[in-house]
């Protein structure tokens, strides 16, 4: 092979090289923009064993609340966050759940419990999509804000403090 052709060949290269690179940051800060992605992607059961494509909350503000039926302070949210969930109504925001709980308990509470917004079976599994949308500790309660827009606005590690969350909510 003479040099020319091996000249042209690095720079081929060099230039496929460099437009994989550029394609795999814009891939990755794509990834990063939308932590809410991996939520929209899935689809968990409903109480009743269900699969529901979480998907269909997409498009307006969301309030996700990680929480188990054997928590304390999330049991103790659950009254007034329903309460605020059926006074809107899903017509500025939409509300759910994610238990983090066996779907038997969630139940059993929700038999007990009346709760104004959907349910939804996380299991375990539930722990890992609470640390994707900003949960580094795994702890509960666990609520996050996200935006019509998709983008994670706000979490909330520990009992809701409402006033401040309807001030959150008064922003979007």
């Amino acid at each position: 092979m003479n040099k020319k052709k091996l000249a042209g060949y690095t720079i081929v290269a060099a230039a496929f090289t460099m437009l994989g690179a550029i394609a795999a940051v814009k891939q990755d800060s794509a990834a990063q923009a939308s932590p809410a992605a991996n939520l929209y992607a899935m689809s968990l059961n409903d109480l009743s064993g269900k699969p529901q494509p979480l998907a269909q909350w997409k498009g307006k503000p969301l309030l996700v609340n990680f929480w188990a039926s054997w928590c304390g302070p999330c049991v103790q949210e659950m009254p007034e966050l329903s309460a605020l969930a059926a006074k809107d109504g899903g017509k500025r925001f939409n509300v759910i759940g994610i238990g983090i709980d066996s779907p038997s308990n969630l139940v059993q509470f929700t038999q007990k419990t009346k709760v104004a917004y959907p349910l939804y079976v996380g299991g375990m599994g539930g722990t890992d999509l609470a640390r994707g949308l900003g949960n580094a500790n795994g702890g509960l309660p666990f609520t996050v804000l996200i935006g019509a827009d998709g983008q994670v606005r706000k979490t909330y590690l520990g009992k809701l403090k409402f006033d401040q969350l309807k001030a959150d909510l008064a922003k979007l």
